[in-house]
């Protein structure tokens, strides 16, 4: 079982539509998988109720919310005996135990990041955090970057690439600026699952970022333990 948590304490940067474009098109491969929420405007969790009846299906564990009277959290977060994958959605709005708590949890980070200058700077400052308050490489967290919401030929996309270039950490794919994800988060299905032709192309992205999940899984480590945050970070303001 993999657990994947998708963060980034910049808010409006795409998490919950990493979180169940990737959890509808593992679960379209076969792959059991689960759909944590801890974000409590329950985003993740709306759409999971919105899924059509007869599409393969996800287990959703709303984690925002408390466990109910005579249940305990342990239960609560249980999942099916044969899920693969767990994919975690999280808040903008995160303490640094929360923080903690999410990497401690997990096994691979996802970020998103968006094309602009002060998404930029906050993903800079969040990475710092992953690495400092949540000492990610020292626990052997994998973290990966997708760039969402590009368009190519752009002064911002051109800022995003010379950020990412600047960067550690691998980008595993990058989200086209489409309606699709729009119109594919109001059904409960991901973009695989649209009709239209030209919606095809977004499909690949997902093959990327599932390939590269699956050579993680099959590594007896997730990376090498670094106890240090990346020097490009170094010099960069702490905090938020």
């Amino acid at each position: 079982m993999l657990r994947v948590t998708v963060m980034n304490t910049k808010g409006g940067c795409g998490k919950t539509t990493v979180a169940t474009s990737l959890a509808s098109y593992c679960s379209a491969q076969g792959y059991g998988t689960a759909l944590f929420d801890f974000d409590k405007q329950a985003s993740s969790t709306r759409w999971l109720k919105e899924r059509p009846t007869g599409r393969p299906a996800i287990h959703g564990v709303a984690a925002f919310e408390p466990p109910r009277i005579g249940m305990t959290r342990t239960w609560q977060m249980r999942v099916p005996e044969h899920t693969r994958f767990i994919i975690t959605d999280t808040p903008a709005a995160i303490t640094d135990c929360e923080l903690d708590d999410r990497v401690a949890e997990t096994d691979i980070i996802l970020i998103p990041v968006l094309p602009s200058a002060i998404d930029i700077h906050s993903t800079a400052d969040f990475i710092r955090d992953i690495l400092l308050i949540g000492k990610a490489r020292s626990r052997n967290k994998r973290l990966a970057i997708i760039a969402n919401r590009t368009r190519i030929h752009t002064r911002a996309m051109d800022r995003l690439e010379r950020f990412l270039q600047s960067l550690d950490i691998p980008v595993i794919a990058r989200v086209r600026d489409t309606q699709h994800y729009v119109r594919a988060a109001e059904r409960g299905i991901g973009v695989h699952e649209l009709a239209e032709r030209d919606a095809r192309q977004d499909v690949e992205t997902w093959a990327q970022v599932l390939a590269w999940l699956e050579q993680q899984s099959v590594r007896s480590r997730i990376a090498p333990p670094v106890s240090e945050p990346h020097p490009q970070l170094g010099n960069r303001s702490f905090g938020h």
